[in-house]
């Protein structure tokens, strides 16, 4: 049953199939994220299973958002959130939100992969996972996708502003201006 839910998930993330609510209408393009701007709405669920809604659920909060589109970009993901949660995590002010976009077959799956998710995931940060099934295209054009196993990252102040933007696997000098971004943010 594993074998399945990892075949179906790896699979499922190579392949974008349209999902309801999240493709742009015929001739319209997605806008490339900048800092300043609103983040766009994003809507998927928690591991708890309740609907979550960004930038709405991190209101009043300044919040990271590591997303991935593939399987092996959870680990790029996964690095960027724990050192974030273990520098802010104990903060009322500060978030994060680990995001899985999956498209294509992942829909099918989308038990098996949230179980395993849910079984992989400490039971206290399953809100701070945020599933998205449907077409991934739209966020892959916001976030100027190129290289599948990376992870992408958004920090929203508490209005939910872009206050700043990467996209790699993780390093210390990117996270050292991160943090320094997040101190002032918290400081405003």
């Amino acid at each position: 049953m594993r074998l399945i839910a990892l075949l179906a998930v790896s699979f499922s993330m190579l392949i974008a199939l349209p999902g309801a609510g999240m493709i742009p209408l015929a001739g319209e393009k997605e806008s490339r994220l900048a800092i300043g701007i609103p983040l766009p709405v994003l809507e998927g669920s928690y591991l708890t299973g309740k609907k979550a809604r960004l930038p709405e659920a991190s209101q009043g909060k300044i919040a990271l958002l590591a997303l991935g589109f593939t399987y092996e970009s959870r680990h790029e993901v996964e690095k960027w959130s724990e050192r974030f949660a273990g520098e802010f995590a104990k903060t009322p002010d500060f978030t994060f939100y680990e995001i899985p976009l999956i498209g294509g077959i992942g829909r099918i799956a989308r038990w098996f992969i949230d179980s395993g998710m849910r079984r992989g995931t400490p039971k206290e940060r399953h809100e701070n996972v945020i599933t998205v099934y449907g077409s991934v295209d739209p966020w892959k054009q916001r976030v100027g996708y190129d290289k599948p196993d990376d992870a992408y990252l958004i920090l929203i102040d508490r209005q939910g502003t872009i206050r700043w933007l990467h996209a790699g696997p993780f390093d210390e000098p990117a996270f050292a201006q991160l943090s320094d971004i997040v101190r002032s943010l918290g400081n405003e």
